[in-house]
């Protein structure tokens, strides 16, 4: 049997390094200097948040949870919280990542969603 598509009560924002981020990985690890801004947006990360309008209701939304996605994305590249930006608000991550939002998520899995805390 065919599961029904169902729009769920959430938006996405998907985050993807912009050239800011770019600059300080090579700076931070010289073994990086071989990637570019391609090779970090092959796969850009996906969050959901509460439903939103617009990208900065959304934002707005995320209040302290910028800073948390702002550390899961360097630590993705670099693990030396050391050499992190101290700047972690959203004026800096509005520079350092570009951001999608999108107001229509729609489940098509057929198993049940499972919540995994990181």
């Amino acid at each position: 049997m065919q599961k029904a598509m169902e729009l769920i009560n959430r938006s996405a924002i998907i985050v993807m390094p912009a050239q800011p981020f770019l600059d300080w990985l090579h700076q931070a690890d010289p073994t990086s200097s071989h990637l570019t801004l391609a090779d970090l947006r092959k796969e850009p990360a996906i969050y959901l948040v509460a439903e939103c309008e617009n990208k900065d209701e959304a934002l707005d939304g995320l209040g302290d949870g910028i800073s948390r996605i702002f550390e899961e994305q360097l630590e993705g590249w670099y693990r030396v919280p050391t050499a992190w930006p101290k700047e972690r608000d959203l004026r800096t991550f509005l520079r350092w990542f570009d951001c999608s939002f999108h107001s229509m998520i729609f489940d098509l899995g057929l198993d049940r969603l499972r919540r995994e805390r990181s």
